[in-house]
Order: C-alpha cells, then structure tokens, then sequence
C-alpha cells in the first residue's frame, strides 16, 4: 500500500490552478453585485426582473406583492397601496425587502424609495404582471 502525502496548500492550489480554466475576468470589490445583465440607468421605469440604478445601489423590482391602489377611474376612500418585493444589491452585500410605494427603506446607510409603479389601475382591468413599470431612488 501506498504512503499518504500530508497536506499541502501549496500543492493543492497548483492542482486547483492546473485543473481550471484560468479566466481573464476580475470582480470589482466596491461594485453592486447584479445578476440579471447590466442595470438600467437612474430614473428609469423598469419592468418585473430588470436591475435599474438608485445611487450607489442596484434595484431589480422581483414580484408585485400587493396593487390595492384606487383604481384611476373610481372614487374610493383609501388610496391604497403598492408594495412590490425588490432585491437591493449593494457593494459586496445582496438582501431582499417589501418595499412600500413612496414610504423610504432603510438599509447599509442608504434610504431607497420606489418612487413610481405604472400603470395606474382601471375599474375592472387587470394590470398583467408584464406590464408593471417601477422607478426607484435614493437618499443618504
């Protein structure tokens, strides 16, 4: 039977180095990590699923959690609400929050606000989830 080498770190990283594709790509330290392609400019109205910019974070509306908002063409005594789950990515650091149309979220230092969702309802009218349109901002 065969003697078994001890460990060795330095070995074993040759052996990991050797055994991979060695990749041309580096990770910026201090950028948002996003993960649905490249983020849409500040200010910009985003559909379901696109990461959009708000400051110095990433915004990527994932789900409309809740629309009880009047619709456009009724009269009502509450206005309702938006409230729309959102990934917030930041530099080195991903969470996952229910953000509340026009009520400020807190998070890492920074307050982010989704500051618009469109379209507005109609009496009667189902908004198909492809057609939401959300904008985000942020305040320190």
């Amino acid at each position: 039977m065969a003697a078994m080498k001890p460990f060795s770190p330095l070995r074993f990283a040759a052996a990991v180095l050797i055994g991979s594709t060695i990749s041309a790509c580096a990770t910026v330290p201090n950028a948002p990590i996003v993960s649905n392609g490249p983020a849409a400019s500040a200010g910009t109205a985003v559909p379901l699923g696109k990461p959009v910019v708000a400051g110095n974070l990433v915004a990527t509306p994932m789900e409309v959690h809740e629309d009880s908002r009047c619709p456009a063409n009724a009269r009502c005594v509450w206005a309702g609400r938006v409230i729309v789950l959102t990934r917030i990515d930041g530099a080195g650091w991903r969470e996952t929050a229910y953000l509340t149309l026009g009520e400020p979220y807190a998070t890492h230092g920074t307050r982010l606000t989704l500051t618009s969702a469109s379209p507005a309802a109609m009496t009667g009218e189902a908004i198909a989830p492809s057609d939401y349109r959300f904008t985000y901002s942020d305040s320190e």
